[in-house]
């Protein structure tokens, strides 16, 4: 992988983890099960190992199924829609 690709996928990494942050904040009005599976998801983009495509496609099968949670906040569900969007533009 080139080095230019390597720096767009962390920057795009990056970008995702700054979204999710806004998730997890103690003050966010967001039901707990949703917090944690943003937490994980950053977990997995930061500490994951394997390619940045792996790490990607974990934090996406976790954002996933809690963007399908009928008690998600709509304003969350976007931020979480938004994350999906950026993440499956990685690629190996």
């Amino acid at each position: 992988m080139s080095k230019r690709a390597t720096q767009k996928h962390q920057q795009t990494i990056d970008e995702a983890i700054q979204i999710l942050s806004g998730i997890i904040k103690p003050e966010a009005q967001i039901p707990r099960n949703i917090k944690r599976a943003a937490n994980n998801a950053i977990s997995e983009l930061q500490l994951g190992k394997g390619s940045f495509a792996l790490r990607a496609s974990n934090a996406i099968s976790v954002l996933e199924e809690v963007s399908q949670d009928p008690n998600c906040p709509p304003y969350a569900r976007t931020m979480i829609l938004q994350v999906l969007a950026r993440l499956e533009t990685i690629r190996d």
